[in-house]
């Protein structure tokens, strides 16, 4: 019988933290509640778990600083808690590592559901860059411009000459735009492609990870990352 899945819940509020404890014990997952940030760090290198339920309104460190904390040792991945509904705390999160943001107060059906989303895109991710070795019949997808190669079959991006640290969904994204020079893509349709259709959080996701990419990789006098006002973004070529 496989291990059960672990999520550790961060949050003070130990009603909402037992309630939620209690509707993902029911979908058959290991639960662990902790009620601080210093705790959480701890529990986080302790427990192992698969993902992590992070309440933003801590005592002491808060969870904007957990997560930049988690995020030294760790990428685990993590759905960030909040009675914020404001557009500038969920791109703090996203920015600052958090996979998904869901306001307070969410359905129990909802947050099940994100969870278990939020794992099956890291599952994929995880099983696509262990994936070392690849047939020689099989086609290298790869595309390469210059001072800037992108290679999804190995998963690695070169830039100037230099390897470039890039998780997965960064990675695919820059690669889907390059693959398609000058072509505009929306939001929505970089999420249906990169995350998929069942992806539940926001299209600002998308500008975060660009945002992410801009700072590894500077435009160059050949190509660039465009934003298209109003519409989206495209991988531009001169």
């Amino acid at each position: 019988m496989p291990n059960k899945q672990k999520i550790l819940i961060v949050d003070d509020d130990e009603h909402i933290a037992e309630l939620i404890s209690l509707y993902l014990v029911k979908e058959c997952f290991e639960t662990e509640i902790v009620g601080d940030g210093e705790t959480a760090i701890e529990a986080v290198k302790r427990f192992e778990p698969n993902l992590i339920l992070l309440d933003l309104m801590l005592p002491g460190m808060d969870g904007y600083q957990v997560c930049r904390e988690v995020r030294t040792f760790s990428q685990v991945p993590i759905i960030m808690l909040s009675a914020k509904g404001e557009v500038f705390d969920k791109v703090l999160g996203l920015e600052l590592g958090a996979d998904d943001y869901m306001e307070k107060p969410f359905d129990s059906k909802e947050l099940v559901a994100r969870v278990k989303a939020v794992l099956r895109r890291y599952r994929q991710s995880a099983v696509t860059v262990q994936q070392e070795e690849v047939p020689e019949s099989e086609e290298n997808e790869a595309v390469s411009y210059p001072g800037l190669s992108i290679n999804r079959t190995n998963y690695s991006v070169t830039y100037l000459g230099k390897k470039i640290d890039m998780p997965p969904k960064e990675l695919e994204l820059l690669y889907y735009l390059a693959s398609s020079p000058n072509r505009v893509f929306t939001r929505e349709q970089l999420l249906d492609q990169i995350w998929g259709y069942e992806f539940v959080g926001d299209s600002r996701t998308v500008d975060v990870h660009i945002k992410r990419i801009r700072e590894k990789i500077k435009d160059h006098e050949s190509w660039r990352i465009a934003t298209i006002w109003g519409v989206g973004y495209k991988f531009e070529t001169t």
